[in-house]
């Protein structure tokens, strides 16, 4: 029982959550999830299960969509309309769609976040929230992520709040680009909606709930909900090799570097269509590439 289930994650549980319950469905201990959403938050939330979870972090590092709603006026110290109210600015004007649109522009491409107080970033080997909860103030670790797209949707000018797309890295916070996009618009500002539609190559369309689950359990067809691993690795390159190579890929060797240009690093191997392993660029040897993963046949 390997491969990938395309989770639609509901509200109301955390990412913790879905693999506890996916680990009893489907009778296994090895079980991962591939990048946290937020309990109060549904959407794409693929689940590997077997030797899938040898490419949990491959899968993480992939592209991710939101639809995500933005409300000016208030901020949260969660910055999500779950949190307590930290500031609140009456509107007497509602930003013009141009002066919107040019704001959310300028956010396109690399920028830099501070991760909100209540995320799971670790700072001297303890979660950001855990500082939060306790009310103690910590210097928060600045990082860069890319935002490919970012679009607005619609906006209500009755109700304050502007719908977007976004389509980011791994390691970017909605709800933080919500904060900084009101601030550029001159209120405070938080998220008050977010949907994940889209994680890699797993879309909203192709997902399962946990009630589909349930009922494939029921008929003995759960297996038949899993994605195949490669699915997951499909933004990596691939080298195809020959018998005698995959005979030494399986034993975990080190290979010569191949003559072919690979874009990706790592990169998947393969044979005759079978995902053998992920491998990558020796970082001490240029000539050999080294296994990062290998896949039991």
């Amino acid at each position: 029982m390997d491969g990938i289930l395309p989770l639609w994650k509901p509200k109301g549980f955390t990412s913790h959550d879905c693999v506890m319950k996916c680990r009893k469905l489907f009778k296994t201990k090895k079980v991962g999830h591939t990048g946290t959403l937020d309990p109060e938050v549904e959407g794409v939330l693929p689940i590997c299960i077997g030797q899938a979870t040898k490419i949990v972090p491959f899968l993480t590092d992939t592209r991710k969509t939101y639809i995500a709603e933005l409300k000016l006026g208030s901020a949260t110290d969660t910055e999500d309309a779950h949190g307590n109210v930290v500031e609140q600015m009456e509107i007497d004007d509602m930003p013009s769609e141009v002066e919107i649109n040019s704001v959310i522009k300028s956010f396109r491409g690399k920028i830099v976040q501070i991760p909100p107080m209540y995320s799971a970033v670790k700072v001297n080997g303890k979660k950001l929230y855990e500082y939060a909860r306790a009310n103690e103030s910590v210097e928060r670790p600045k990082r860069e992520v890319m935002i490919y797209e970012l679009d607005k949707l619609s906006y209500d000018p009755s109700n304050y709040t502007i719908r977007m797309k976004i389509v980011c890295s791994k390691g970017t916070y909605i709800r933080t680009l919500c904060v900084d996009i009101g601030k550029e618009l001159g209120y405070p500002a938080h998220m008050s909606e977010l949907v994940r539609t889209e994680t890699g190559s797993f879309s909203e369309k192709n997902t399962v709930t946990f009630d589909i689950i349930e009922e494939a359990v029921g008929k003995n067809e759960q297996n038949q909900l899993l994605r195949p691993i490669l699915e997951g690795v499909n933004h990596l390159d691939i080298l195809q090799v020959d018998d005698e190579t995959k005979n030494k890929v399986m034993n975990g060797q080190k290979l010569q570097k191949p003559d072919e240009k690979l874009d990706t690093n790592p990169f998947v191997v393969m044979h005759n269509e079978k995902l053998l392993a992920i491998y990558q660029q020796h970082p001490e040897k240029p000539e050999q590439i080294k296994p990062v993963r290998v896949f039991s046949e």
